[in-house]
């Protein structure tokens, strides 16, 4: 007997509210609105439906790959297991996929990727089935490959699936070259990159860094400029909300909230998030957290407790008109893609605060999957050939200068001159001033138009003019 996965009500709003973003910028721009509408639009949309055999029963699985733009080739974007995917949702994150890649000047299209599935209730054995035969679909369909189409994990995927991926597309493409690049994201014993795992995460939190370090703009909010002090509110625990507030915790910030599905946690004089995930292992719930001075077993109640960052790194549509309200932050990272909706953002910002939109606070992932994919296509680790040089290069220095100085370093700061870089280091510094550069990018084309209210309208005006001059370039567009 065939039995279909149920599918969630198609609730068509993330795509218009990606949209009305997106509409609210261009009036910014001075593009025709041909060129406009051909960058808004959803190129490809390729839905469909495979059987899926489970005991004695078939269930039948619904998925979707979008493709949002081909101004660059490839497109880029993560694949989605979770039972509230839907074409419009999927729509929404391959568009902002687009956005974001021209925010962080990384040189994809935009997609993105979903399964309809609850990936808790399946076997990891029936997981790896579902997704080999999803890639087999998107093999079918074009809709994969190096140069085409490079998927990631997003929410509910992760190292694992993205191997399973890999190791699809290698077997049914023998002697492609530059195969494993057909996915990024994958473990390192499968041509994956040291510091992607924690990139999105780390990326967040040097976001967030860089707006609180611009002395003007928090004088306007009434925060005094710098990390050091801030307390933090972080909206789920898993890559990236951990990872934020762990390197939020290493800039100086303080952890003061923990939001999951399940409940939430609040002491202002701080919590552990390393702590808490043990606490949830041993236990099954963050609930009852002995350091916790209060706990909700309504999540959206964490959200509201007193702070002075938010960084809301769930699921989308979190921050809505009914909430903004009672948010008490001065700022809202967007770690997790459209958690705040357009009447919300109005509101916040009205009332004086600051939004670091999704389309760059969470761009960290796609720009260390850049770097993955270049490391594929080059067939060698950052790194790897120049280390042992730059070393040597640096030792021969330190020995000169001490022979013409008479003086002699101590093994700490010999250490510290010497050393070549390896790879993480090398992808960090990437990121980082990859961060860094938008940050004050999308800020100064904020500064340049009193007429531009948000970071996000800022975003958007930059990704907008790039993606033009991209399809310009090409002669699509006189």
């Amino acid at each position: 007997m065939a039995k279909s996965v149920a599918k969630p009500v198609q609730n068509a709003h993330f795509f218009d509210d990606v949209s009305q973003f997106f509409d609210h910028a261009a009036q910014f721009t001075k593009h025709p609105q041909g060129l406009l509408n051909q960058i808004k639009v959803c190129n490809s949309i390729y839905r469909f439906s495979f059987p899926f055999r489970r005991g004695d029963q078939i269930e039948v699985i619904h998925a979707w790959r979008v493709e949002h733009s081909q101004h660059m080739s490839p497109t880029k974007g993560g694949i989605r297991y979770s039972e509230l995917v839907n074409e419009d949702e999927v729509m929404a994150l391959a568009a902002l996929m687009t956005y974001k890649c021209a925010i962080v000047n990384v040189p994809f299209g935009g997609a993105k990727g979903g399964i309809c599935i609850n990936p808790k209730n399946y076997s990891v054995s029936e997981l790896e089935t579902i997704t080999r035969r999803y890639t087999v679909e998107l093999i079918k369909k074009n809709f994969i490959g190096p140069a085409i189409d490079v998927p990631a994990p997003d929410y509910g995927t992760g190292e694992r699936e993205m191997s399973w991926i890999a190791d699809t597309y290698t077997t049914m493409n023998p002697g492609q070259l530059d195969a494993f690049g057909c996915v990024t994201g994958k473990p390192l014993s499968l041509h994956g990159i040291n510091g992607r795992k924690a990139a999105t995460g780390r990326g967040v939190a040097i976001a967030i860094r860089e707006c609180v370090d611009v002395a003007e703009d928090m004088k306007e909010i009434g925060l005094t400029p710098g990390i050091a002090g801030k307390k933090v509110i972080v909206q789920g625990l898993g890559n990236v909300g951990y990872n934020t507030a762990k390197f939020l915790m290493e800039f100086g910030a303080i952890i003061v909230g923990v939001c999951e599905y399940d409940g939430a946690l609040y002491n202002p004089d701080g919590l552990d998030p390393d702590a808490i995930l043990e606490h949830r292992k041993n236990t099954g719930s963050i609930l009852n957290y002995k350091k916790a001075k209060k706990q909700f077993k309504t999540p959206a109640e964490g959200l509201e407790q007193a702070c002075d960052i938010l960084v809301p790194a769930a699921l989308e549509n979190q921050l809505t008109e009914d909430n903004i309200g009672r948010i008490k932050a001065k700022i809202i990272a967007e770690g997790a893609n459209g958690p705040t909706t357009p009447g919300a953002e109005a509101a916040f910002v009205k009332n004086g605060g600051i939004i670091i939109p999704d389309m760059y606070c969470n761009a960290g992932g796609v720009t260390v999957s850049y770097f993955e994919w270049l490391k594929n296509l080059s067939h060698v680790a950052f790194g790897r050939m120049d280390k042992r040089y730059e070393e040597m290069s640096n030792l021969n220095l330190v020995n000169t200068v001490e022979t013409i100085t008479g003086k002699s370093l101590t093994s700490a700061q010999r250490m510290a001159i010497v050393k070549g870089a390896d790879e993480l280091e090398l992808v960090n510094s990437g990121l980082e001033d990859t961060m860094i550069r938008s940050y004050h990018e999308i800020r100064a084309i904020k500064n340049a138009n009193a007429a531009i209210d948000t970071l996000r309208t800022a975003a958007f005006v930059g990704s907008i003019d790039k993606i033009a001059i991209s399809y310009q370039n090409l002669g699509i567009w006189p």
